[in-house]
């Protein structure tokens, strides 16, 4: 359950980043009256801010997830014995 649980979450997060991307591309930066009715009210700030603002917080969030994976996976574990790896020093 957990790891369909993390894949939804993933999927989302990069729905998400896709999204941010995209938005700049999307709406007339110059024009108000093309993000004026959007979310995040009449301002680019706001509408900046509501569409892409999750999108730059699920990056963050999968990158610090790989990122520990990523250590936990070529960090050897404390007083665990590979084969073939001597311990002396």
């Amino acid at each position: 359950m957990k790891k369909i649980l993390m894949g939804f979450g993933v999927l989302l997060g990069l729905y998400l980043i896709g999204r941010a991307a995209a938005e700049p591309f999307v709406i007339d930066m110059t024009d108000p009256a093309s993000y004026r009715h959007d979310w995040g009210g009449s301002s680019l700030a706001g509408v900046m801010a509501v569409h892409c603002g999750p999108g730059i917080i699920s990056a963050v969030l999968i990158g610090r997830g790989v990122r520990s994976w990523w250590q936990r996976r070529t960090t050897p574990e404390v007083g665990v014995s590979r084969p073939g790896v001597s311990s002396a020093r």
